[in-house]
């Protein structure tokens, strides 16, 4: 579960991290009568779940009350990369002497969680790593030993944080440690982490990912889930029981498993596309799975063609194919369907599918092939590369 930035820093004010105060808005006169109990400046913010508000006009500086009211006129109802704004975030402004960024995850590779701090705060975290890999310390934390806050000071001293900064940056890490472990909690992230005037280390900015497995401990998160701004996408992936992720590409990408679905939108990379999402149909690859699949990809406009990867394994392939063609005549796509099958009573699939197939639906053998084509029916360049599957 995604938080929103407010919800994110409230989690964070539990757990003693220093956070800019601010109300929560979902009218104009609403917003007004925030900034006016906060005292000004104060700053206008989009809350939504994705990155890039502030390019996109979602977040403003204002003076007074009748800025308050432009600026929340003008950012209500918003969409902002497919998300429509419903609620704003008024927060009395910070002066800001620099902008730091740390987070807290975990590395599946190496089975531990991974602390990352930059100097280089404020900009996306994926461009300080094209741009400038060492500009990124990095720490794997083991969960039996946890972290000291020695450890935070050697690793915001390695990362190249200003000096006055050093010992307000350590004590903070610390304790997002605490909240990314015992908050149970997949991401916490903060960019960007600042340094103020008046010298305090504070979180500007929050981003958390709740694990959901842990809801059982966490009564708490109904409240937080039922506050959630989602889109219409989400909220029919949610009712029908699948993980999908929104992303910003114009391939949608259809799998049966996390594992293969990540595959699936990495290898729609390789090739030189880019994906709309991520969705794991799991075990429901029959006919209602995929119906609620391609209608929930049917709906997002970016969509140029879809990828739809299926391995039959406890799932059989035919059973798949028959749901598939089934859900086609439920469902009206308008974008053309790659189909790639593999598996399980394989050759009964793809006969069942041949008999279907047409301009609409386009069965392929491979991974690689299948993304390829649906690469290039997005409308993207002619891909190259790859690794055959």
């Amino acid at each position: 579960m995604d938080l929103v930035e407010y919800q994110g820093k409230q989690y964070f004010a539990r757990y003693g991290i220093a956070v800019s105060p601010g109300q929560v808005a979902n009218t104009v006169a609403e917003a007004e009568a925030a900034a006016s109990r906060l005292g000004y400046p104060v700053v206008v913010k989009a809350q939504v779940q994705v990155g890039g508000r502030g390019k996109a006009g979602g977040i403003k500086l204002a003076d007074s009350s009748a800025e308050v009211k432009e600026h929340a006129t003008a950012i209500l109802g918003m969409n902002i990369k497919g998300h429509v704004v419903r609620r704003l975030w008024i927060e009395k402004a910070t002066d800001i002497a620099k902008e730091y960024y740390a987070s807290f995850t975990l590395d599946r590779s190496a089975k531990l969680h991974l602390a990352m701090v930059s100097a280089r705060g404020g900009v996306d975290i994926e461009q300080v790593v094209e741009e400038d890999p060492d500009a990124i310390a990095r720490l794997h934390v083991n969960p039996i030993d946890g972290v000291t806050l020695e450890a935070m000071r050697d690793l915001v001293e390695r990362a190249g944080l200003d000096e006055q900064a050093l010992d307000g940056a350590a004590e903070l890490l610390v304790k997002l440690y605490r909240c990314y472990i015992e908050g149970d909690a997949d991401l916490v992230e903060i960019n960007p982490l600042v340094l103020t005037t008046d010298g305090e280390v504070r979180a500007l900015d929050a981003k958390v990912t709740l694990d959901d497995d842990a809801a059982f401990r966490h009564p708490e998160w109904a409240e937080i889930e039922n506050m959630s701004v989602l889109t219409e996408r989400e909220r029919l992936a949610k009712s029908k029981g699948l993980s999908y992720i929104p992303l910003e590409g114009t391939v949608g990408i259809i799998a049966n498993g996390a594992g293969l679905a990540m595959s699936t939108v990495d290898m729609v990379s390789q090739v030189g596309g880019t994906a709309a999402n991520f969705l794991d149909v799991g075990g429901n690859a029959d006919e209602d799975g995929m119906a609620s699949a391609l209608e929930v990809i049917n709906l997002d406009p970016s969509v140029k063609a879809i990828l739809v990867n299926i391995f039959g394994g406890i799932v059989r392939c035919d059973e798949v194919a028959r749901g598939i063609v089934s859900a086609l005549d439920r469902v009206d796509i308008t974008s053309q369907i790659v189909l790639r099958l593999d598996g399980t009573n394989v050759a009964e699939a793809r006969k069942i599918i041949s008999e279907r197939a047409s301009e609409k639906i386009i069965s392929e053998l491979t991974m690689l092939s299948a993304a390829r084509r649906a690469v290039e029916l997005a409308g993207a360049p002619k891909p190259q590369g790859g690794t055959e599957l």
